[in-house]
């Protein structure tokens, strides 16, 4: 697949004006201006070729907090909306503090159903007939206050990176897409994106850049608005993610950014070894060439001189 259209891209070269992605550079939109600071020019159906070849890894990022159930999700929702408190990633006062985060005074904690382990003995008969106390285990549950969200936490706050080749309100201004507060319990979700053209990014990602061009392929790519289509039309939920984390692949590559290894670990996750198809890369290609244009940094107006 990667070679047809390694192929494709030399072909077109010198005969007319192509997409940033089949030009195979990274840092931006090519100007028309020859830098001399330019990267060196790396092949985007080579990355794709990378991401499901070479060995990749899942972030622990994915598996760092507890797993709580529906009831105990919408117990903790019901009791952030009473207190008006910002819904967000649930984790004990000793795994926010193993996170580097601690809770604030005077915070009351969220109240969940939480199951304990009990021992009993009870009396056995024996085929003899004769007794013996025998030891056995059984699940209680109670209700517990011991969590807490992110908004009732402190610490020091994440301050990406500044990107002088692409800006992310100017991209998602560009795009028409909107980023709201991030609002889902679960804190191995790392970001999402929802109908309407609105992306979130969790306030503790472990890749926050990763993730945002992640949310942004997903909108881009239409995977958002397929919940209108039939069930024939619809993306499959492993190709859809395949799609937008090597959106998210090659606009991190291109930018110098970090997660390439990561990127590739789930992408190799969703994909269970499938190769890119050719529809999927050509998709990739130009969302990945939309949202890195769409980012630039806009030239200052040309001022007009005086009579």
């Amino acid at each position: 697949m990667t070679e047809e259209i390694t192929n494709r891209q030399q072909a077109t070269e010198g005969t007319s004006p192509v997409p940033f992605a089949q030009q195979g550079i990274t840092g931006g939109a090519r100007d028309g201006a020859e830098r001399t600071d330019r990267k060196p020019m790396i092949s985007w159906a080579a990355l794709l070729d990378e991401a499901v070849r070479k060995p990749g890894y899942i972030h622990e990022a994915y598996s760092r907090f507890h797993n709580y159930s529906l009831g105990n999700q919408l117990l903790a929702l019901f009791q952030c909306f009473a207190r008006g408190i910002q819904p967000g990633p649930l984790a004990t006062f000793p795994k926010w503090k193993d996170l580097g985060r601690h809770v604030k005074t005077g915070e009351k904690a969220l109240t969940l159903c939480m199951p304990l382990t009990c021992k009993r003995t009870k009396a056995v008969t024996k085929e003899d007939g004769s007794e013996q106390q025998e030891e056995f285990l059984f699940t209680h549950f109670a209700y517990k206050a011991h969590w807490f969200v992110l908004a009732q936490t402190e610490g020091a706050e994440y301050k990406p990176p500044t990107l002088p080749e692409w800006n992310e309100q100017t991209a998602l201004g560009q795009l028409s897409i909107e980023r709201v507060e991030f609002e889902d319990l679960d804190g191995n979700t790392q970001g999402y994106a929802k109908r309407g053209r609105k992306i979130a990014v969790s306030p503790i990602a472990a890749l926050p850049n990763k993730t945002l061009f992640h949310e942004v392929a997903h909108v881009t790519l239409g995977h958002c608005d397929e919940g209108d289509l039939s069930d024939t039309e619809t993306t499959p939920r492993d190709v859809r993610e395949v799609e937008a984390e090597a959106v998210a692949l090659l606009c991190c590559e291109s930018l110098g950014l970090p997660g390439a290894e990561f990127s590739r670990g789930y992408i190799q996750s969703w994909g269970q070894g499938q190769a890119i198809s050719e529809r999927s890369a050509q998709r990739i290609f130009h969302a990945a060439d939309q949202i890195l244009r769409a980012g630039r940094p806009q030239p200052e107006p040309a001022q007009q001189g005086g009579n």
